[in-house]
């Protein structure tokens, strides 16, 4: 359970640490939105991690902690681990691309949705990660919406040409007075 607080502490002063920097004139961190899309990134680099990791480290959980909680109807747990952690990844990557954030937080939203039932299952089912005592449903849930509510958070606040495209939406401020100028 020690573990999947840790992601909350790692989210929190990441967000803290990007968002000082922001203060301190560091324009790429100038929002929250920003800032806490480089957090999450940051997090999801920790996380993807353990999807890699051999059972042989016991200081983190580790692949085969992930494979035991994946639900027994999904096939090819051990590859999906590895997929998983490969999607958390390029998340990470998406949302530190100012390009990309507005994609890489729709797709880290659609991904917690689906490994929601991962979590219920590994909660229900009392799979420990890495030994330590399992990690409880009342938890593991909040956890899950406050990861896809920051994902679709930074997602909206992204000024996304992909976006507009997408969701038919008008362009942005300098972009929209050169087109009626002409």
């Amino acid at each position: 359970m020690r573990e999947k607080i840790m992601l909350e502490v790692i989210l929190v002063m990441a967000l803290l640490g990007f968002r000082l920097l922001g203060a301190l004139g560091v324009r790429r961190f100038a929002t929250w939105a920003a800032s806490a899309a480089h957090a999450m990134a940051v997090m999801l680099v920790v996380t993807a991690s353990a999807h890699f990791v051999p059972p042989s480290v016991t200081v983190m959980p580790n692949h085969a902690d992930l494979v035991r909680m994946v639900p027994p109807v999904v096939p090819f747990a051990d590859a999906m681990v590895y997929l998983t952690g490969v999607l958390e990844l390029l998340g990470a990557v998406g949302l530190v691309l100012t390009a990309t954030r507005w994609a890489a937080g729709i797709s880290l939203a659609a991904l917690y949705v689906l490994l929601l039932p991962a979590n219920v299952y590994a909660a229900v089912n009392d799979v420990p990660f890495n030994g330590d005592e399992p990690t409880p449903l009342w938890l593991r849930i909040p956890q899950q919406v406050l990861y896809i509510a920051i994902a679709v958070w930074v997602a909206r606040s992204a000024d996304s040409a992909v976006a507009r495209r997408v969701l038919h939406l008008p362009r942005s401020g300098a972009a929209r007075s050169a087109t009626v100028a002409r």
